[in-house]
């Protein structure tokens, strides 16, 4: 028996994570085609442009953490509605094998099928679990992936508008 959780008791989640990666290739594809300055490996960018972009990724951000709470409530309430199914389950097995216990003629077959009634119960509540708990952290862990390389972005772009430009050649003087 499979336990699945009523359409009508959950809420919409919210959008998945993506306009913020959207938004990081956008910016990367910018830089990578940027026009090249010459005599020199640096690249010539719009510096209000891109910091209005970036400005831009870190308000979507709050979204995408809100995102990721979004699932780990729903991973929590998951896990107890799953949790008051098994132990409904298992009371309606206790039930139904002291119903059966009263009756002498058949009770060690109550007995067995109320364990393993109990036994099915604690397995697919725990299937169940493990389950919600797996679907948490892979969508946490996308997240985490996602803001890890905003924030290694971010750094190489930052270090790149730090660089000091090499020194011109020298040119000969005549005398």
């Amino acid at each position: 028996m499979t336990l699945e959780p009523p359409s009508d008791q959950s809420p919409q989640p919210p959008p998945l994570p993506g306009r913020v990666v959207d938004m990081v290739e956008d910016l990367i594809t910018e830089i990578e085609g940027a026009r090249q300055v010459p005599l020199s490996s640096n690249v010539m960018i719009n510096q209000d442009e891109i910091l209005s972009r970036l400005e831009g990724i870190k308000e979507e951000l709050p979204e995408e953490l809100r995102a990721a709470r979004w699932m780990v409530r729903e991973r929590e309430a998951y896990i107890g509605r799953t949790n008051e199914k098994a132990k409904e389950m298992l009371a309606s097995a206790k039930a139904k094998s002291d119903e059966m216990v009263q009756e002498n003629y058949i009770v060690q077959e109550a007995v067995e099928e109320a364990n393993t009634l109990v036994r099915n119960a604690e397995n697919e509540g725990r299937r169940i679990r493990l389950e919600a708990e797996d679907y948490a952290e892979r969508h946490l862990a996308e997240a985490e992936t996602v803001l890890g390389e905003l924030l290694r972005y971010v750094r190489e772009a930052r270090a790149e508008l730090h660089q000091a430009l090499p020194p011109p050649p020298e040119v000969p003087v005549s005398e």
